[in-house]
């Protein structure tokens, strides 16, 4: 029973980390799950003051990445054109260029998206670009480390219990 747990917690741990890069699958909240899941292993204790901190530490990653990309695209005087766009980019960029994709296609779907949605100001396409993609990238790194350092302790709490799972 604790493997089936371990192993449906560490699918979570790499969805987790995986949503750092993919808009779509929320990471840090992700990668949270695998903790939980790991806990309701019999052989494995969780302090749930460490399940309630790093739950925190999710949420809040969450919206501060949300928080950061629509700061990098309005301090660079970009729009809600550019932040469409850019996960729009994002999305076709992964599926055109693989890995690439995750800097181009965000840069081009910013781009693009701002020079459609405010066609005065093609001039600031360009910085709005660049300043949605400063606080994607921004919001990337921050997911990717709370994701790996959720498969840190994963990893350790696992090598903790080993004598009592296997």
């Amino acid at each position: 029973m604790d493997l089936l747990f371990i192993c449906i917690a560490g699918a979570f741990i790499l969805l987790g980390v995986a949503g750092s890069f993919l808009p779509i699958i929320p990471g840090p909240l992700t990668s949270w799950l695998g903790l939980l899941i790991l806990d309701f292993a019999p052989s494995v204790f969780i302090e749930t003051s460490f399940l309630m901190i790093t739950l925190f530490i999710a949420i809040f990653v969450f919206f501060i990445e949300n928080i950061v990309s629509v700061f990098g695209a309005k301090i660079s005087g970009g729009g809600k054109g550019s932040i469409i766009g850019s996960a729009v980019g994002l999305i076709l960029g992964l599926v055109f260029l693989g890995p690439f994709g995750i800097i181009i296609g965000p840069f081009f779907g910013a781009f693009f998206g701002e020079i459609y949605s405010n066609k005065d100001n093609k001039t600031g396409a360009f910085k709005a670009a660049l300043g949605v993609l400063f606080g994607f990238l921004t919001g990337v790194l921050l997911k990717l480390i709370v994701g790996l350092i959720f498969a840190y302790y994963f990893i350790n709490i696992i090598w903790k219990y080993k004598e009592l799972i296997f």
